[in-house]
């Protein structure tokens, strides 16, 4: 099928009140346009380097989420140009986002990305590291936590229900309290394998790529 007939597809079991990222690393800027061309205006990549490849061959409506690993040193480099960071995993992390977004005296839209299951291939904090990284965001002057993301590991349907269940009971709780640089705006948790199961258990904002675009070419540049 095509990729507008994949978007399509993924749409019928997507409800209104949830956020699309059409997840597009590895993916030709002509593969964007086709999802472009019917109405995707999110579209996430794991790379600095590749939004900033993207980036000039799009209409400024597009919002660009940055959803994998973002390196400190590269930070200065998407301040004008991402438009959520899925990615808030280390204090260090938070206290150059907030270096640099100050620097251009921006405001900075995070994802607190947590590790639920405790994998050591993923990054993203420990349930037990989110009071600590909580504090040094109530410290910020540019940053502004807007949600929760996850990559939750393999696993089976009954496996993967779990993790979510985790996550939004720590969503809710957070949404239970007040903060000056925090709200529970997003719960970012569900890809192309999974993401009718996140749904059913709270996520408002799925990542999905291979079910819109098909299989990841790690040959494109």
């Amino acid at each position: 099928m095509s990729i507008a007939e994949n978007i399509s597809n993924v749409l019928k079991f997507i409800p209104k009140d949830v956020k699309l990222i059409a997840v597009s690393k590895t993916k030709t800027v002509e593969e964007m346009k086709e999802a472009y061309d019917v109405g995707i205006r999110d579209f996430g990549e794991n790379k600095v380097q590749e939004i900033q490849n993207k980036y000039s061959d799009f209409p400024r409506d597009v919002r660009w989420h940055l959803i994998g690993h973002l390196q400190r040193n590269k930070v200065k480099y998407i301040v004008d140009k991402v438009h959520l960071i899925h990615s808030l995993d280390s204090i260090d992390l938070l206290n150059e986002i907030e270096k640099q977004y100050g620097r251009k005296n921006a405001e900075a839209h995070v994802l607190i990305e947590i590790n639920i299951g405790k994998e050591e291939s993923k990054t993203g904090i420990f349930v037990e590291q989110l009071d600590n990284l909580i504090n040094a965001v109530e410290n910020c002057n540019n940053v502004k936590v807007q949600g929760l993301m996850t990559v939750i590991p393999k696993g089976t349907p009954e496996e993967n229900r779990k993790y979510f269940k985790e996550m939004k009971t720590i969503f809710e709780n957070l949404s239970n309290k007040q903060f000056k640089n925090i709200k529970m705006k997003y719960l970012s948790m569900g890809m192309t394998a999974d993401y009718k199961i996140a749904i059913e258990e709270g996520s408002n904002m799925v990542r999905i790529g291979t079910g819109i675009f098909g299989p990841r070419n790690y040959n494109n540049k």
